[in-house]
């Protein structure tokens, strides 16, 4: 079974969320900042992350950044799940290293095909 992290300071959106990954049979741990998903990240490398760009302390595209840089973590899928949907925005996520960029409220059927293409 596939596991993922969501990196999500907002209870709503967190729970939404999980409630859609847990639908689609993956298993869910989350965190509220990037400095909490790095712990995470180090003790239990999930399949794909989920990461919100405003986030306390690091953003979440730097965060995006350095995962992607980091050789023990640069192969796992990122997507990042914003408010923040510009073309500019998205533009920036995937120059970073996002694997895909979901628009919030993030509709349930685009959050499937976008795991079933990145899990693949």
């Amino acid at each position: 079974m596939a596991t993922a992290l969501i990196v999500e300071d907002s209870l709503t959106d967190r729970d939404l969320l999980t409630r859609y990954l847990q639908q689609s049979g993956i298993t869910v741990t989350s965190a509220q900042s990037s400095e909490e998903a790095l712990l995470m990240l180090q003790t239990a490398p999930p399949d794909l992350v989920f990461l919100d760009v405003v986030l306390p302390g690091q953003s979440g595209f730097e965060f995006c950044r350095d995962l992607k840089t980091n050789e023990s973590t640069q192969k796992i899928p990122i997507v990042i799940c914003s408010t923040k949907g510009t073309e500019a925005d998205k533009l920036w996520g995937s120059m970073l290293g996002a694997d895909a960029y979901l628009t919030k409220p993030v509709d349930q059927q685009q959050l499937t095909q976008t795991i079933n293409r990145l899990m693949q």
